[in-house]
């Protein structure tokens, strides 16, 4: 962190703190949580006044351990809050686990008396879980977002770094928090301010909620051959119901054959084989992120057969779908990648 500045920046006469209380769930996911106090804590020492506070809770009010091992000192417990304050949740591995059912009454209790309330991470899963996302927009971390739309249909699922719809917020994880927390800041004390903060954060480049948090097709493959994108694209857009190569090909404006060349040449892999990838993916997420039996996550990863899918997983895998929901807990576990 570099010095201090010179000369604190001006947000005119003093004003009341903000606080935010931060909701740490079993497991949390440090870098989010970092994201989003730092930001905070930077604002108030640039500003020369406290513009923020705030708290840490937690079941049982005494400690909370991130999923690095690294154990914070909890403020609070599941405690009254004040109306104004907002609450911000902090999830990270094994998300439905830690969800508990005092957590759940709390969120709700606390969202009845009009508190602001996000979900940073997984947090966005306790959130809704609690009934809180009903009709609103959100956003998960890419890796959660299937069983998460598998788990609350009422939810407008995006894929958007965050979201703020209301006073309902949620974070993708990773850096998405700093994204917010300068949103947040820039709201209540102006541009300047938040600015300052990304660059004490050697933060240049600040995302907006139009920002998607997953690299583009291009990025992700290593490759930039615009048809090439277009068929992964409408791949991944139909999962549960699968395209054959000829209708992919057609669609792009060449032949199966071309079409199979061009996945060869840039991927070593058939269309078929690169197809099977994904569904699975989608199946492996599934299975360890909700509680949809084999044969509905077979469904609806487009295999009309489970044993069909049985077989192609093992050969995946080397396991088998049954053996991959038993080592996840019966698939209560939702996982994060970072």
């Amino acid at each position: 962190m570099s010095l201090a500045p010179k000369k604190a920046l001006n947000v005119g006469k003093a004003v009341e703190p903000r606080r935010f209380v931060f909701l740490l769930l079993d497991r949390f996911t440090m870098l989010s949580f970092a994201g989003a106090i730092e930001p905070l804590r930077i604002a108030n020492r640039i500003s020369g006044q406290p513009l923020y506070t705030w708290k840490l809770a937690g079941e049982g009010g005494d400690f909370a351990t991130c999923s690095n091992g690294a154990a914070f000192k909890l403020d609070m417990g599941l405690d009254e809050i004040e109306r104004e304050d907002t609450v911000l949740v902090c999830g990270g591995i094994d998300v439905q686990r830690a969800t508990t059912k005092s957590i759940l009454n709390w969120l709700r209790r606390e969202a009845r008396r009009g508190v602001t309330m996000g979900g940073l991470c997984t947090g966005a899963y306790a959130v809704a879980k609690a009934g809180l996302l009903d009709g609103k927009k959100a956003t998960i971390h890419w890796e959660n977002q299937d069983g998460f739309l598998e788990e609350f249909e009422d939810v407008k699922l995006t894929k958007s770094v965050f979201v703020m719809d209301g006073n309902r917020w949620s974070t993708a994880g990773g850096t998405s928090s700093l994204d917010l927390m300068l949103k947040v800041i820039a709201a209540d004390h102006g541009e300047d301010i938040a600015n300052t903060v990304a660059d004490q954060l050697i933060y240049s480049t600040i995302r907006t909620d139009q920002d998607t948090q997953r690299l583009s097709i291009p990025t992700r493959i290593g490759v930039r051959h615009p048809k090439l994108s277009q068929v992964i694209q409408m791949m991944e857009g139909n999962i549960e119901d699968p395209m054959s190569p000829a209708d992919l090909a057609e669609e792009v404006g060449m032949s199966t054959r071309q079409l199979e060349r061009l996945f060869r040449r840039y991927l070593n892999r058939s269309p078929k084989r690169y197809y099977m990838e994904l569904r699975l993916q989608k199946a492996r997420n599934l299975l360890m992120q909700t509680d949809m039996s084999v044969i509905n996550v077979a469904l609806a990863c487009g295999f009309a057969s489970p044993s069909h899918f049985s077989k192609c997983y093992r050969a995946h895998y080397n396991t088998t779908p049954y053996r991959e929901r038993g080592t996840q807990g019966g698939g209560t576990g939702v996982r994060l990648s970072i």
